[in-house]
């Protein structure tokens, strides 16, 4: 099965998909990234779809658009978001729906959203962790495919908690897209 990634930020997450050996055969980003340099290193085209409009004149469903014909270019079968920046319209769950699978840095249904790892801190919770989900029209609310707890520990900082999470997502994400791919 053809995976394609969605990916933003460092490229962490993809670095641990590729060292797994997962037929990651695109990587799709929204900006410049260091996932662009992972992918680059591991002989992966990457698409680069920028977004430029933050404001509220951003065409959503035209970007949509344009991220999965960048998608279907390298016959993408399974779309795994890895920490992807840009929340993506209906189309793509039309297109992709019951074949994207996303990882969020919570225990869902508790804290959805971008500041899943802040919103855990304020709230003086002892356990977060990390879900594995299939995507849905609604942020966030897929089926969950696999979670793991992340304590909170004495002195935790936003960073610190998010690292102590994302070294669980880099070994729970790849294990639940191997069994999605039948390996």
């Amino acid at each position: 099965m053809r995976v394609g990634v969605l990916a933003s930020g460092s490229g962490t997450i993809l670095r641990a998909l590729v060292e797994r050996g997962l037929p990651v055969v695109a990587v799709v980003v929204d900006r410049p990234c260091g996932a662009v340099e992972v992918a680059r290193e591991a002989g992966i085209p990457v698409e680069m779809v920028e977004r430029t409009d933050f404001g509220p004149t951003f065409d959503r469903v035209a970007y949509t658009h344009d991220v999965i014909d960048a998608l279907r270019r390298h016959d993408v079968e399974l779309v795994a978001i890895a920490g992807f920046g840009t929340i993506l319209a209906k189309p793509f769950v039309d297109a992709y729906g019951g074949r994207a699978v996303n990882t969020h840095p919570a225990l869902l249904p508790a804290f959805k959203g971008w500041h899943a790892v802040r919103d855990a801190l304020e709230h003086g919770v002892k356990v977060t962790g990390c879900t594995v989900h299939m995507v849905t029209a609604e942020v966030d609310a897929g089926p969950i495919l696999a979670q793991e707890a992340v304590p909170v520990l004495e002195g935790d900082t936003e960073a610190t908690l998010h690292e102590r999470i994302k070294e669980v997502e880099r070994r729970l994400y790849p294990d639940v897209i191997e069994r999605l791919i039948g390996r």
